[in-house]
Parts: C-alpha cells; structure tokens; sequence
C-alpha cells in the first residue's frame, strides 16, 4: 500500500466496518486510500484535478468525479460516507450540505480529519442532521461517527460571496483563496503593473480570477488564459470574468497538465500548502515549466512569501529574476526568457 496520510492511518484501523458497504469518499482526499480500500463499492468524488487524475489511473474512471459539486448518480447509491475534513470550515459545510442532501437516510457518515484542522466543529455543524460522536483519536487525528437522521436542503447559489477591487466585482466560493478579500500578496503583485499589459497572459492558480480581472480592466485587448485543479476557483473565476463583462479561456489543469501554446506572460501567486501541509511542488512545476509556456521574451511574474526558496530555482531556470517589490511578508519575482537560454538559441 502507498504512503498514506495520518487521516487515512485512523480509517484504516477500522476497516472491516466498510467490507460490505457502498462507500464514498470525499473532501480533502491527498492520497490512494480509496484505490486500495476494501468495500462492496467504493466511490470517490473530488473538488480537485490532480486528486482525481490520480485516482482515476488507479480506478474505474466512472468511479471518481470531478466538480464543484456532487452528482445525485455518484452520491445516491452510496450508504456511507467516508468525508476528509478540509482547513476551510465554510468549504467544509458546503461540500457536506451537497453530499448529505442527497444521500439516502439512515447512511452512515464518518468524518476524519487533524485535530489543528478543526474537525471538531464537525459535530456542531451537522447537529441538525445527524448525532456525531467521537469514536477514534490517533495520529492527531479524530474520527466521528453518525447516522444520517435529517437530509440538509442545498443549493450552491446560496455559498457566493463577492467583493470589488477598484471597479472590478470578484465573485468567491468557499474554499477558494481570498475568498473575503483581496490578499496583500495579490495585492503586491497587481501593484508592480504600472503600465498596460500586452498580448497573451496566463493566470496559473487563478483562483478567483482576480488578477487576470484587474489586469484586462487596466488593459483592454489582452488575451487571458486562467487555469486552476480546484472546481470552486475555476467556477469563481468563470463568474468573475462574467461579471466584469470580459472574456477569457477558463481551463483545469494541474499548472501545466492541460495547458498548451505559448504566452507573452505568466502570472501567478503560486499557492505553497495542500491541505494543512507545506508543499512547494505546484510552484516549483510553475516555474520549471515556464519556458515552454513563454515565448522568447516572455516573462514569469509571481508573489511568493519572502522566506521560500525560489530566487535559486528561478535563476537556474531563466538566469535571471528580479524583485520587483517587496514587504514584510512578500516578494515579486520577474523572470524573462531570453533567447541566450539553451536549446531556445536556435529558436
């Protein structure tokens, strides 16, 4: 079996609960388990890309959705729920409140997740709809049990949220990053355009869609490409351009999985957690598999918190970086790809 998560470690310890159970799997899933897991039926559903790319290599692709929600085909001829708590309490409640309205009563619901994660908070949230108890603690984990009594009523029109940044309305969902307001690292970043963007840009962890947004208001007749592995961002950003009246191309994609052409730019404020966890691949992949996105002359611009370690990666990559601007906390890097770089000479 592959490494699994210590959330997954405490599942496992009760295994022969699920033998002859229709099992779904949801929430913050970050390994295998539900590939290797021993249940009548075992389903998966996921709000993000990478999770479900990975899942499918190792299942019956019918078996494992995608999106920002769940499917009534998916959910409806499952008995139990097996829900990793994600660090986001408003995502939390939006992915249970679809998943348990349509679930059949009397399903059996564990929820699993770190205790700093705030899993606690599971068994006020759900009060109304099942009684959870506490039935395991390992690991730093805690693993709660009920049945479902009550199905919630659901509709996702009701999660957005939004907010303005100048004249520009940002539309948010749960879960997906500065979802109350404008981060001061985008911030920064949308600070060191000073002057009109050209061409083709791509907005790689668009969230929201705020800065391929602020930039297209300031600078009309770009081309934007926004992509993103998380369902509610890419919806929040489909919403963003919608309501600002613009155009762009929305695409999944695992930074560059689903990317193809070239850019004149590259933005990003490259997230460096998954989960509760530090993890820095989804920027190092950023920036390694920017020149095959730029074209001659193109630039990488990114906010990443001062103290990670990407001015060594970006010089080995480029060559050269910059620090555009700078605080306390954040730093902006410009990268250009020169035609001097290796092969790109010929080009």
């Amino acid at each position: 079996m592959s490494a699994l998560t210590p959330a997954s470690e405490v599942i496992l310890r009760h295994q022969d609960r699920f033998l002859d159970k229709q099992v779904l799997f949801a929430g913050d899933i970050q390994d295998t388990l539900p590939a290797e897991f021993e249940a009548n039926v075992v389903r998966v559903h996921t709000a993000w890309y990478h999770h479900a790319k990975t899942l499918r290599a190792r299942m019956a692709e019918e078996t494992v959705g995608y999106g920002l929600v769940a499917s009534s085909d998916m959910v409806g001829q499952c008995d139990t729920l097996i829900y990793f708590w994600p660090k986001n309490k408003p995502e939390a409640q939006f992915q249970l409140m679809n998943l348990l309205s349509l679930m059949p009563l009397g399903s059996d619901i564990f929820i699993v997740g770190e205790n700093r994660s705030g899993v606690r908070s599971a068994e006020g949230m759900l009060t109304d709809y099942s009684s959870l108890g506490k039935i395991d603690s390992a690991r730093r984990c805690g693993l709660y049990h009920g049945t479902l009594s009550t199905q919630p009523s659901f509709d996702a029109d009701e999660f957005w949220n939004g907010y303005q940044v100048d004249d520009v309305v940002v539309k948010t969902l749960p879960g997906v990053f500065s979802r109350d307001g404008l981060d001061s690292g985008t911030q920064l970043l949308l600070s060191t355009f000073t002057e009109p963007v050209k061409g083709a840009v791509a907005d790689i962890g668009c969230g929201t869609g705020v800065l391929s947004a602020v930039l297209a208001a300031r600078s009309p007749g770009i081309k934007l490409t926004l992509t993103d592995a998380h369902a509610p961002a890419l919806a929040a950003a489909e919403a963003t351009l919608a309501a600002n009246g613009l155009t762009g191309t929305v695409v999944v994609s695992d930074v560059y999985s689903d990317l193809s052409g070239r850019f004149d730019m590259i933005i990003s404020n490259p997230p460096f957690h998954d989960g509760m966890h530090t993890n820095l691949q989804a920027a190092e992949s950023l920036i390694r598999g920017a020149l095959a996105h730029l074209r001659i002359g193109g630039q990488l611009r990114i906010v990443a918190n001062a103290f990670l370690p990407y001015p060594d990666l970006l010089d080995a990559v480029f060559g050269n970086h910059q620090v555009l601007a700078q605080n306390g906390r954040f730093k902006v890097y410009l990268s250009t790809h020169q035609v001097s770089r290796g092969k790109d000479k010929k080009r």
